[in-house]
């Protein structure tokens, strides 16, 4: 879409119309991803959805990312392109970032045309404009989010350097605690742990993706550290055993639904060919991708580690969809007790789980908040749980901090 018209300033900030102006400041706000939009990822996801929650909040947004397709560009939302993007290893994982530097140079001037009052720049030691970024001047206060957890070149490779350039940041927040360590360890400095959103809105009146029989669903990267190799095995011990209450003649067999993409995607495919028992996805857009954890009985989630929040765990929950997760630091914060948690990497243990969910058989932890509940209300607490993490109430944290540095800059 064009580039909003900019509205009326007063005193360096945005002035509100109307009998509020004295209560309420809005503010201009550019939000900063290092990740092309052509792919789907968690942090593209946050900074779309930050962007539409600030928006109604009567904030004027900007979005400035990578993006490689026209048909990828975001509707409904100001946005400027930051190039194409290059698949960049780190972190056990591929991020499609922009290397571009007269790319990175265009967005800048960009940036400095519009005028913000604030940046919010998401992993700002990502290759492209977040590192610009950080290493120009005469821009406004600059807020950083830190995503990343686990060791990462993008902040040893020149440590020295990437401390100078850290003291850049006005605040310095991060998606969980895991996150704010490996950036402390990394950068030094203090951290303002928030977490990541969820758009719980999307979920509902949702119609879910027909099934069959019971249904299982994966989504994520087809890479190691997401444990799809460990699901398929466990999905092979369900077929195997069966299911309590479904096994009988005549019943629909068990589904997984198997989303994205990645480089064991092959392999995988080879071991594990189509069948009516395994259906193989590819990449899902936003919408099919909320329909089907709707549609689901159960999010399988098995990761085997360097996961620094849970966001899939809660959006499964805000669907009203059953969670069996790895018992990770990452995702038993985000949980907090609403989800099946068995040992990473451990097939037989995630079969059980599963066929037990599909089955019906599956309780909360009896030690837990929620022994006894039931199933429909173990899915109620469930989606309270993903309540408590909106994208509404996350707006509202960031808001405190855009309004607190822009006033200090304007002095």
């Amino acid at each position: 879409m064009e580039p909003a018209a900019p509205a009326p300033r007063v005193g360096g900030l945005t002035s509100l119309v109307g009998d509020d102006a004295a209560e309420a400041v809005t503010l201009r706000v550019a939000l900063v991803c290092p990740y092309s939009l052509s792919r789907p990822g968690g942090v593209q996801g946050q900074v779309l959805g930050l962007a539409r929650s600030l928006a109604a909040r009567g904030h004027a947004v900007r979005v400035l990312a990578p993006v490689d397709r026209d048909e990828d560009r975001p509707g409904g939302i100001d946005f400027v392109p930051s190039g194409h993007s290059t698949a960049v290893r780190a972190n056990g994982s591929v991020a499609p970032v922009s290397l571009s530097v007269s790319a990175a140079r265009r967005a800048l001037d960009a940036v400095r045309a519009w005028e913000p009052d604030v940046v919010h720049v998401h992993e700002p030691f990502a290759p492209g404009l977040p590192y610009a970024l950080l290493v120009a001047g005469g821009l406004p206060p600059l807020v950083g989010t830190f995503h990343r957890s686990g060791g990462s070149p993008l902040y040893s490779i020149a440590r020295p350097l990437t401390r100078r350039l850290a003291r850049r940041l006005s605040v310095r927040c991060a998606v969980s605690v895991a996150a704010a360590s490996t950036a402390r360890r990394a950068l030094g400095g203090e951290y303002d742990v928030l977490f990541n959103g969820i758009e719980v809105d999307r979920f509902a009146d949702v119609d879910p993706w027909p099934t069959t029989g019971p249904t299982a669903v994966f989504l994520g990267r087809h890479e190691e550290r997401k444990g799809l190799a460990v699901m398929l095995e466990a999905w092979d011990r369900v077929l195997a055993s069966g299911i309590p209450g479904v096994s009988e003649a005549g019943a629909a067999g068990p589904v997984l639904w198997v989303a994205g993409d990645g480089p064991e995607t092959e392999a995988l495919r080879r071991r594990y060919p189509a069948s009516e028992s395994v259906q193989w996805l590819g990449v899902l857009g936003e919408g099919e991708k909320v329909r089907r954890l709707v549609g689901a009985d159960v999010l399988s989630a098995p990761a085997l580690g360097g996961e620094s929040f849970g966001l899939v765990l809660l959006e499964a929950m805000a669907a009203r969809t059953v969670v069996v997760a790895s018992n990770i630091d990452g995702y038993r914060d985000a949980a907090g007790g609403r989800a099946v948690l068995v040992p990473p990497g451990d097939p037989a243990a995630l079969a059980t789980a599963l066929a037990d969910v599909l089955g019906g058989t599956q309780a909360p932890d009896p030690a837990g908040p929620d022994a006894g509940a039931g199933r429909e209300g173990w899915l109620a607490r469930g989606a309270d749980r993903a309540g408590e993490w909106s994208m509404a109430s996350l707006a509202e944290r960031y808001e405190a901090h855009y309004h607190r540095v822009a006033k200090r800059s304007d002095r």
